[in-house]
């Protein structure tokens, strides 16, 4: 009999379950359960190591956020153009205008509720409550340098 294979957690239903977790210890359990998913551990990073400093605009980019049910591609997948995002890594070649360009294109081609996680992320907002840097850390004693 064949294994029924469950459907991998997007990035913003792990969010979800952080904030359905009633305390400390449940929201740290969360964290550690999805110690193997890149995408989350990227947007935490990125949103809580200040030694990462995005190269686009502040604030929120003019975006068409995809419809939820049609969305072509995943943040599971994309996470790896971060680095492209990154002050000093390899999106610092590009042209700004084509950097921004990728990143807006990144953006609509994913569930807007990850969409959201990664503009927050840009602009080192925390995306849900109770979620600091501190237990990050915890979490994820080498993940965060600063």
């Amino acid at each position: 009999m064949a294994q029924t294979q469950q459907r991998r957690r997007q990035v913003y239903e792990i969010f979800e379950e952080f904030s359905e977790a009633k305390n400390k210890e449940a929201r740290l359990a969360v964290l550690e359960k999805y110690t193997r998913v890149g995408a989350f551990k990227d947007i935490l990073r990125g949103t809580f190591d200040d030694d990462l400093v995005f190269n686009l605009p502040e604030g929120r980019p003019p975006y068409t956020p995809n419809k939820p049910e049609s969305v072509p591609s995943t943040l599971l997948m994309l996470h790896k153009r971060f680095g492209l995002f990154v002050l000093g890594g390899d999106g610092d070649k590009l042209p700004a205008y084509r950097r921004e360009n990728i990143f807006v294109q990144t953006l609509e081609s994913i569930h807007p509720k990850d969409a959201e996680l990664v503009i927050n992320m840009t602009n080192k907002t925390p995306p849900i409550k109770f979620l600091t840097k501190k237990l990050v850390q915890e979490a994820y004693p080498s993940l965060i340098k600063s």
